[in-house]
């Protein structure tokens, strides 16, 4: 994000204008397609930059190297206490942002995240864990709320949230025990039940905190191996 900061400071772009084509970035820059993209997604959900269909993406706000804040990180070495930490954000953020979007979606919202939920099953039930297609599955109900801070505050601190979708505590079957909950929260968003919305995702958080507190466990070193 930096490098990029970088080259549009240099470059004297102003809001309203379009950036190079991704090929001139990845010449810039020195870098990749995928990572030229990726950044991009990253100032987009920030709201400093909106792709067009067919004409480009567009600076929306002034940046600069000074104006872009680091992203929240956990301690790694305390991955448990991490993890609870985090959770502590995420009850706030998408307890709130399932009961709006239950509210505030659309049609297209509903049929985005019901595709979200079918990925998720089937990604479920063919390798027990579903990793990415959860977290797709959280990202369209943050989208369905139709706030944007939700995004931007989800992009601050996407590194700590990413911790929960990458197998915790080395264990392929974390909250998996939650899977049935998505479709009722799926259910609660498409009845436009706000309260049933929040209750339904605070069910799922509260078996990712069980298995935060009991999978930490199993993982702590023997006592008796430790003195060895």
């Amino acid at each position: 994000m930096k490098a990029l900061a970088d080259f549009i400071a240099l470059s004297g772009l102003k809001p309203g204008e379009r950036l190079p084509t991704e090929r001139e970035l990845m010449q810039a820059l020195a870098v990749g397609r995928s990572t030229v993209r990726e950044v991009i997604r990253q100032f987009q959900a920030l709201g400093v930059m909106e792709s067009r269909k067919g004409s480009g993406t567009y600076l929306l706000r002034g940046i600069s190297p000074d104006t872009i804040h680091m992203p929240l990180q956990i301690d790694a070495s305390d991955m448990r206490e991490g993890l609870l930490a985090t959770l502590d954000i995420r009850r706030g953020l998408e307890a709130e942002a399932g009961a709006l979007a239950a509210v505030r979606r659309t049609e297209a919202d509903l049929a985005t995240i019901e595709e979200r939920l079918i990925e998720l099953e089937r990604v479920h039930r063919a390798e027990g864990t579903s990793g990415e297609a959860d977290l797709a599955f959280h990202l369209a109900v943050y989208d369905a709320s139709h706030n944007p801070m939700f995004g931007q505050l989800l992009e601050q601190m996407r590194g700590t949230f990413q911790n929960f979708w990458t197998k915790p505590f080395n264990r392929p079957d974390f909250a998996n025990r939650s899977h049935p909950l998505h479709r009722k929260l799926f259910e609660a968003i498409a009845a436009q039940d706000a309260d049933r919305a929040r209750r339904e995702t605070l069910a799922i958080l509260e078996i990712v905190e069980e298995d935060i507190r009991e999978m930490s466990q199993d993982t702590a070193p023997h006592p008796d191996k430790v003195m060895k």
